[in-house]
């Protein structure tokens, strides 16, 4: 099932992102060139480090709020709507069934296996899912913020 999401995300997010980065006027070279934020390489580097290293169940809630965010803020702009085709591209993408379908997946595995953890288990998941979840805000704000490297090039 991961392996499916991850490849219809690369191939969704791509087209997104491709499509956004043309809209900006913006070249593959440059896309290539633009660094990573703070908060971006903290985040993707503690995913990486939980699926390594956990459990599958840590795993599991470490990635669950990347899904479960995303959907829960796309159904809420999609109610909204945005003027701007920009923003309306991405409500339409994370707000939209296809998207839902996959999220409902991913809620419906991580219901049956919370029901056979151990309660240590359990709270490593919780812990991963927690700590997730603070890094998804902390990306939409490093995003709004258009935070950069304190020092540096």
């Amino acid at each position: 099932m991961f392996n499916e999401h991850a490849a219809g995300a690369i191939a969704v997010e791509r087209s997104l992102h491709e499509s956004f980065f043309a809209d900006f006027g913006m070249s593959e070279e440059e896309v290539a060139a633009t660094p990573m934020a703070p908060t971006n390489v903290a985040y993707t580097s503690y995913l990486l480090a939980s699926v390594y290293d956990g459990s599958f169940p840590e795993a599991l809630g470490a990635v669950l709020p990347c899904y479960w965010i995303y959907w829960e803020v796309g159904k809420a702009l999609l109610r909204r709507g945005s003027p701007n085709p920009l923003y309306q591209r991405w409500i339409e993408t994370y707000g939209g069934e296809e998207f839902a379908a996959v999220v409902r997946a991913v809620l419906a595995l991580t219901d049956r296996l919370g029901t056979q953890l151990a309660p240590a288990e359990e709270a490593r998941m919780h812990e991963r899912f927690r700590t997730t979840s603070r890094y998804e805000w902390m990306f939409w704000e490093m995003g709004y913020r258009r935070e950069r490297w304190p020092v540096g090039p």
